[in-house]
């Protein structure tokens, strides 16, 4: 009987602070409540601007990685394209190196229309203090033997000094064991070029006659003495003339026709 009295009278305090809320509310002016709305949403915006932003950057994300993807693909797709023009680069060069290589042995052939040749191009060098060799891809299947001249469009290279069937030695004028006999070509006097100890480009020329007027620029080409080398063939040009007080001593420097350091292709004379 106690329990149900007590819960009559909780029942009436709610009835009577329902009331007086209503009421109030009913008494409450608009102003309050647009003051009210205000409160509320200077208190909302900033947490729903929060989640708008947060929104934005996750979606920002989304597409950022998307983009990182797809950039992905477009290098590896730019990678290939690299890789194939490369390669067709290294293929136009080789067969710019093979025209240049037609061009040279044909320019040769016709400079040399007096002789017999057979172009090849050079397969190793073997430079040391002491010699200079060569190996050409042509031997003895060609026709070529030992003693037998080469020949640029420039000038003398040397001659074969043993052969294989499919190679061939060559030892160059530059070679200081090397002696060719030649003339001056203004003079005709004729003098012997050899070979400088660690010199790619240049001879001695020495064994000068000593009524022999020696001018700067003189070319020197071969004698035809000798047994191997053709009359006539350009060997160089004097720059350098060393005077000495015994005349018999002096001697030329001579710059060789050919650029030994570049030289690719040559022509052996076979006839």
């Amino acid at each position: 009987m106690y329990k149900n009295k007590k819960t009559g009278i909780i029942g009436i305090i709610i009835s009577i602070i329902v009331l007086i809320i209503l009421v109030l509310l009913t008494n409450v002016k608009p102003s309050s409540i647009a003051n009210l709305e205000n409160v509320f949403g200077k208190l909302v915006m900033p947490i729903q601007n929060g989640l708008t932003y947060l929104k934005n950057k996750i979606a920002g994300n989304s597409v950022f990685f998307e983009d990182i993807n797809n950039l992905k693909f477009e290098n590896q797709e730019l990678r290939e394209k690299n890789k194939q023009l490369e390669e067709d680069l290294r293929e136009l060069e080789i067969i710019k190196a093979e025209n240049a290589t037609l061009r040279s042995y044909n320019n040769m052939s016709e400079k040399y229309t007096q002789y017999k040749t057979v172009p090849a191009y050079i397969i190793n060098k073997d430079i040391s203090n002491l010699s200079d060799t060569m190996v050409i891809n042509i031997g003895s299947d060609n026709g070529v033997k030992e003693n037998m001249p080469v020949i640029t469009t420039e000038g003398l290279v040397g001659y074969i000094i043993s052969t294989t069937n499919n190679t061939s030695k060559v030892q160059p004028i530059i070679d200081p064991a090397t002696s060719v006999s030649a003339a001056i070509s203004t003079s005709r006097d004729g003098v012997i070029a050899k070979g400088i100890l660690g010199s790619n480009n240049t001879l001695k020329l020495m064994y000068i006659p000593t009524d022999a007027d020696l001018v700067l620029g003189d070319t020197i080409e071969t004698s035809g003495i000798g047994g191997i080398y053709p009359k006539g063939i350009l060997v160089g040009k004097i720059s350098q003339i060393i005077e000495a007080k015994n005349i018999t001593d002096r001697y030329a420097i001579v710059e060789t026709a050919v650029n030994f350091s570049k030289l690719e292709t040559v022509l052996v004379i076979t006839e």
